[in-house]
């Protein structure tokens, strides 16, 4: 499964009008977070796609990319259209992008 990747300058564009879902722990998100982002763990992203509009694009993000990269694997099978962003939050905070 071939699953776009996104560089934190695109997202940071916000040209897609899509939904930000942060699925690090809440520890993690405590630490920064991309403003609008939504919180959801990815171990509860299965029980918490009903708060998902399969409608509306969506854009995984975690620490570095890799747990975003299974959260999109498991919104694309459950039909969502889903983005990744390539190097999570390091990749965004190296490119100087800001937190809240």
């Amino acid at each position: 499964m071939t699953i776009p990747q996104l560089t934190p300058v695109q997202v940071a564009a916000g040209t897609t009008g899509a939904r930000i879902v942060d699925v690090r722990e809440p520890d993690e998100v405590a630490t920064g977070a991309i403003a609008g982002s939504t919180a959801i763990p990815l171990g509860q992203l299965a029980t918490r796609t009903g708060e998902l509009d399969p409608a509306t694009p969506v854009i995984t993000v975690c620490q570095s990319g890799r747990r975003s990269q299974q959260a999109a694997e498991f919104l694309a099978t459950a039909g969502f259209p889903v983005s990744n962003m390539a190097g999570g939050m390091n990749a965004w905070t190296q490119a100087g992008r800001p937190t809240v």
